[in-house]
Parts: C-alpha cells; structure tokens; sequence
C-alpha cells in the first residue's frame, strides 16, 4: 500500500473516532405506578343494617306461655316466656309491647311502665335479671326468652277493675304478636298500671 493510501486510510479512522466521540447516548429509564383500585360498598337501599347473630325476631316465631306469680302487699307478680319455635337465629332487645283483652275481645286499658327506668324505682322480686338494664339477645331454635310484669290489684277507691283474659305480646309497634292465656284473669288496678321488665 503506498503512503498516500495509508495515510488517507489513518485520516479516515481518526475522523470516525473523533465524530462517535462527540456523540452522547442518552439512556432512558421508564418507571410505571400501579395505584391499586379503591374498594366502595354501595347499598341500594341507601340503609345499611348490621345483624349481631341474625334478623330481628319476630313474634310469630315464638309460642308463649303465662306463668302466673304470687302476690305481695296486693302487687301480683307474673312472668311470660316465650319460645322460639323457627329455625335459625334472631336478636331481642328491649321491653315488651302489652295489649290486653277481656272475654269479649275488647282493649283492656293499661299504663305500661317500663322496669327499670329513671322514673320508678319499683323492683321485681325474682328474677333479679328482671331490674337489669336491657341487653341484646341472641335467639335460636327452641331458645326462650322471658320477661316479667307485676301489677296492684287493689281498687283504688271507687274504681273497678278491668278483667283480662288473653295476653298479647309484641316485639315491636304494629309487629305480629304472640298470645298467651293466663289460668286466672289479669286484673290491673290504679288505672290499669303494670310494671314491665326488659326481655332476659
């Protein structure tokens, strides 16, 4: 190879060098973020009810049975229990809603008061779950719940007592109703006042 040809293929080289040389090669990092999706609970209904350990029972689910008490100081003290006879499970809280009925099946009128409360300090004498706070129960097949009630079957003065025979018992206010049949007539006096506990 002659000098001319070398030294032409050596400029050649160098000018490549020199121009890769000059160029800058950017690298490129490329980062993606992935946000998980948010969860929402949406209700139709726009109501969201929450079940300790099933549906709020219903009375016609239960059979009932009037166990008639003992009398004290002209207070007769009685006591209701009630039986669930459906499969599953339900929950009660709260005090019993009374209606009772003569031999004819009309309204005897009472004055329900709730046992305890602020405004009595009336006590039953057994059981001592009867002046306890209400508390939530939880009701399954063939369970019972109770409840007590007393009332003074003492005329006050000229007054005449009403006289029932058929108990009907509510769970809530215009609910279906469990009737029982007491073996002696209810009769309230004063104004047909009786002391209701809570369901136990």
């Amino acid at each position: 190879m002659s000098r001319a040809l070398k030294s032409l293929a050596i400029f050649a080289a160098f000018v490549a060098i020199y121009t890769l040389s000059r160029h800058v090669v950017h690298s490129t990092t490329t980062t993606t973020t992935t946000t998980a999706p948010h969860s929402t609970t949406t209700s139709t209904s726009g109501v969201t009810t929450t079940s300790l350990a099933g549906d709020t029972c219903l009375a016609n689910d239960f059979s009932g049975v009037y166990n008639t008490g003992e009398g004290a100081a002209g207070t007769v003290y009685a006591s209701v229990t009630l039986t669930k006879s459906t499969a599953g499970s339900c929950t009660l809280r709260g005090w019993p809603i009374l209606t009772l009925q003569d031999r004819l099946g009309g309204l005897v009128t009472i004055s329900p008061v709730d046992v305890p409360s602020s405004g009595n300090n009336f006590q039953f004498l057994t059981p001592p779950q009867a002046n306890h706070a209400s508390t939530t129960l939880t009701i399954a097949h063939n369970d019972t719940t109770s409840f007590a009630l007393a009332y003074s079957d003492v005329p006050v003065g000229t007054e005449t007592c009403a006289s029932a025979v058929t108990v009907s018992v509510q769970f809530v206010k215009e609910g279906a109703t469990v009737s029982v049949t007491p073996s002696y007539p209810v009769q309230p006096c004063d104004g047909g006042q009786i002391w209701v506990s809570p369901f136990y």
